[in-house]
Parts: structure tokens; sequence; C-alpha cells
């Protein structure tokens, strides 16, 4: 698996049980290889303005990234998992919408980090 290569992976569901979902490979953690990926969902309505990705049938890469139709790449729904939990790769975005995830998810930390947590 590689950075922005969209990936099928068992997530757990609200009722406690797991469903194969897409998500995105944002990077490769060091050392062990586990993966920092997001989720993908059609649940357009959970978009976060300035944060998260839409994905959707007239844009450049929605053809290569194996989506089945308009979708929302989430942010705020993070998980590291190794590569054995990963059931293969169903297609990538493109490396302009990778690079603004990476810097959606930096800034936010980073502008995040000045805050006092209460």
């Amino acid at each position: 698996m590689k950075q922005g290569d969209v990936i099928l992976t068992p997530v757990s569901q609200a009722d406690g049980k797991l469903k194969n979902r897409p998500a995105v490979v944002l990077r490769e953690m060091p050392s062990y290889g586990d993966l920092l990926v997001c989720g993908v969902s059609t649940q357009i309505h959970q978009y976060i303005e300035g944060f998260d990705e839409i994905i959707s049938p007239g844009h450049d890469d929605f053809n290569t990234s194996g989506l089945m139709s308009k979708s929302l790449i989430r942010l705020g729904f993070l998980a590291v998992l190794p590569q054995s939990r990963i059931l293969g790769s169903i297609g990538s975005i493109s490396y302009q919408r990778h690079r603004r995830l990476l810097e959606n998810l930096s800034n936010y930390l980073l502008e995040s980090s000045t805050r006092t947590v209460q």
C-alpha cells in the first residue's frame, strides 16, 4: 500500500459489527509499517468545510479512486492500522487531493496545539 491509495478494511460500526469500508492511506508510520488512514463515507452531510474532502464523479481522480458514488473523505475519522488489516486497494486519489488532506490535518493539529484543552 502507498500514500493516496483507497483501501478496504474492516471497520467497527456503531452497533459493534465489522463492515468492510473504504479508507484513504495518508501516511506509513515509522518502524512497523502501520498505516495512518482516514475513513470514506457517503454521508456527505458530515462534511466539515476546510477540513474534509468531497470526491465526486466530476472530479479528475474519481474514476481512479475505485469509489462507486460521491463520497466524503473524513479527516475526523482517523485510524492507525497494521497492513495485515488491509483487505486490498481499490484505487487511488490524486497527489493534489492527498496533499490537501495532509495539509488540512497538519494545519488543524498545529492550530489546535496553541489552544488549551478544557
